[in-house]
């Protein structure tokens, strides 16, 4: 397992990630018990991972409190560390939802609770909350550093100028900024490379991909003409949305093609591409079943050629926005590395003609 710097931390983290919805939840998104959540567990420790992703949101608790029964026996909480995050609804209650002050350290003590923890090592922002002042939000994050309740602060689902509005206000009062984001980012779902790759890169922040097989869509199960008789979308889960079926199955038949002729599976394929993009650290994963489990654990060692991640990047390529478009056609002169991340194909296609 390879570990990488968490943004501009010197914290380390592997470059898989457990992801644990499915803990205590529901049929549609998996209902995994507590004798499998500490089973799965200890196999992504014994496999290297050291990051576990829950939210207090996440089965209205209880995948948090699965996590804490976990973590406190044999121990597991030295072997690992645990991201949570802040933002959704959790009671009936005015103040029971949002970035507010309140909200945010009434449930940072929930959330210590329930995982049976002192510290929570990273505690991201889960969506933006446009009601409370930034200034608010990030000062409610840096007291708790400050008192030693989180040691890290992140952002998930932002925009780029949501981030830029974070990080100023963190940098005016001289307090913790954020150290990551999570978003959603795949071969199938490439529009964080407009604003949030580039930012991430800019700005120091470590990217952490949630969904990264985009609901088992990226796997290889789901084909033009079959697919399983359950899962997320079996059911009619809508993350993510899928405007072009055809585009998609264009994506998949070429992880599909790679997958057969390497002897991998397709999501080991959808991972390690996700794995190779700038400023990536790392990608959460997460199943119903320990084969599941044990199949996206091989993807931290699968190496992708350069043939076969143009084929990926050249299958999956979104259609520029503006102004990026007419920054291929005006500025490609003057480009810095982060825009080339992003522009140099286009470039490319326009110098060809």
């Amino acid at each position: 397992m390879e570990y990488r710097y968490l943004g501009r931390s010197g914290l380390k983290v592997s470059t898989l990630t457990m992801g644990t919805m499915t803990f205590g939840g529901s049929e549609q998104v998996g209902n995994t018990g507590q004798v499998d959540a500490t089973r799965q567990i200890d196999m992504c420790l014994d496999a290297g991972i050291n990051l576990l992703d829950t939210a207090n949101v996440y089965n209205a608790g209880v995948s948090e409190e699965m996590i804490g029964v976990a973590l406190c026996e044999n121990g597991r909480r030295q072997r690992a560390l645990v991201a949570t995050k802040v933002r959704f609804k959790m009671g009936e209650g005015p103040n029971e939802i949002g970035l507010s002050r309140h909200h945010i350290i009434e449930q940072c003590k929930a959330s210590l609770k329930r995982l049976k923890t002192d510290v929570i090592d990273l505690y991201q922002v889960h969506e933006w909350d446009g009601m409370t002042p930034i200034e608010e939000t990030m000062e409610a994050l840096d007291t708790l550093v400050r008192h030693g309740h989180v040691r890290y602060i992140g952002c998930s689902n932002y925009s780029g100028w949501h981030i830029s509005k974070a990080l100023a206000a963190a940098k005016e009062r001289a307090g913790e900024r954020f150290v990551s984001q999570q978003i959603h980012y795949t071969l199938h779902s490439r529009e964080a490379e407009y604003e949030l790759v580039p930012i991430s890169q800019d700005q120091g922040l470590g990217i952490l991909i949630w969904s990264p097989l985009a609901g088992g869509l990226l796997s290889g199960k789901y084909r033009r003409n079959s697919g399983p008789d359950s899962g997320r979308h079996v059911g009619g889960f809508r993350e993510p949305p899928v405007p072009n079926w055809d585009r998609l199955y264009d994506i998949v038949d070429v992880v599909v093609e790679i997958a057969e002729a390497r002897g991998v599976s397709g999501a080991q394929v959808a991972l390690a591409w996700a794995l190779g993009r700038p400023g990536v650290i790392s990608v959460i994963i997460g199943g119903r079943s320990d084969a599941q489990f044990k199949d996206n654990l091989l993807a931290a060692e699968l190496q992708l050629s350069d043939d076969e991640r143009a084929r990926l990047d050249a299958v999956s390529q979104p259609p520029l926005l503006y102004p990026y478009w007419h920054q291929t056609f005006t500025a490609n002169d003057l480009l810095g590395p982060v825009d080339r991340d992003l522009l140099a194909p286009y470039v490319e296609e326009f110098k060809r003609g």
